[in-house]
């Protein structure tokens, strides 16, 4: 109980913008705990049917890539799954890499939805304690200057240790935050690599026909 005890007692003596930073942190971490959860949804199967189709990817075998796609989700069967489509349509290289291009893209937008948000956020949450500290300063010496001369040192120094405690709040509002978000574009990228790779290992093993430039030649 000491340390709860602690707790409330820094939060109720650091005055109204304590509340907003608590507010900010409060959201930060309901979008870093949803962001972590699907990314290391969404990394966690991308390895295990990119492991599986490692042989297939490696031989171009298209029907075992398509037919472990229709019965599985993730992300890189997603994006192969639509460059096999457009080969029954397209022969050329260009084409096939531009469909799974696409649907990279909007794979990406998924992946990095709401994560530049923590950022923001952290940023927020320190202008916020620094706010608050500059404005219990300000209230801090005009109450010191109506003061009795005898209790003003005793007083300033409580008043000034108070509003520090907005920007110490705020900071460690921060500093989670910007881990967070750091370690949430890490899986973002791991995600993105991993699509990038499969793509690239499908088209380099499948064969195709002379491209319009070629025929242009």
């Amino acid at each position: 109980m000491g340390i709860f005890d602690s707790i409330i007692t820094f939060l109720q003596t650091g005055g109204t913008f304590i509340y907003p930073i608590a507010l900010v942190l409060v959201v930060g971490l309901a979008i870093s705990i949803e962001r972590w959860i699907y990314l290391s949804s969404a990394l966690r199967t991308n390895r295990k049917a990119f492991a599986l189709l490692k042989d297939s990817l490696k031989k171009g075998d298209i029907e075992t890539i398509s037919k472990y796609a229709n019965e599985n989700s993730a992300p890189v069967l997603d994006v192969l799954q639509s460059g096999i489509a457009r080969l029954s349509s397209v022969k050329r290289r260009e084409d096939v890499e531009y469909a799974m291009e696409e649907t990279m893209m909007e794979y990406m937008l998924r992946l990095e939805k709401r994560t530049p948000f923590l950022a923001v956020l952290a940023n927020i949450a320190t202008l916020l304690g620094l706010l608050g500290t500059i404005m219990g300063l300000i209230a801090a010496f005009s109450a010191v200057a109506n003061a009795d001369p005898a209790e003003k040192a005793n007083l300033l120094s409580s008043s000034i240790s108070v509003a520090m405690n907005t920007t110490a709040f705020g900071l460690i509002t921060a500093i989670p935050l910007i881990l967070l978000h750091t370690s949430l574009m890490g899986k973002t990228a791991a995600i993105a690599d991993s699509l990038e790779m499969a793509g690239i290992k499908l088209l380099n093993s499948l064969s195709f026909g002379p491209s319009s430039d070629e025929h242009r030649g």
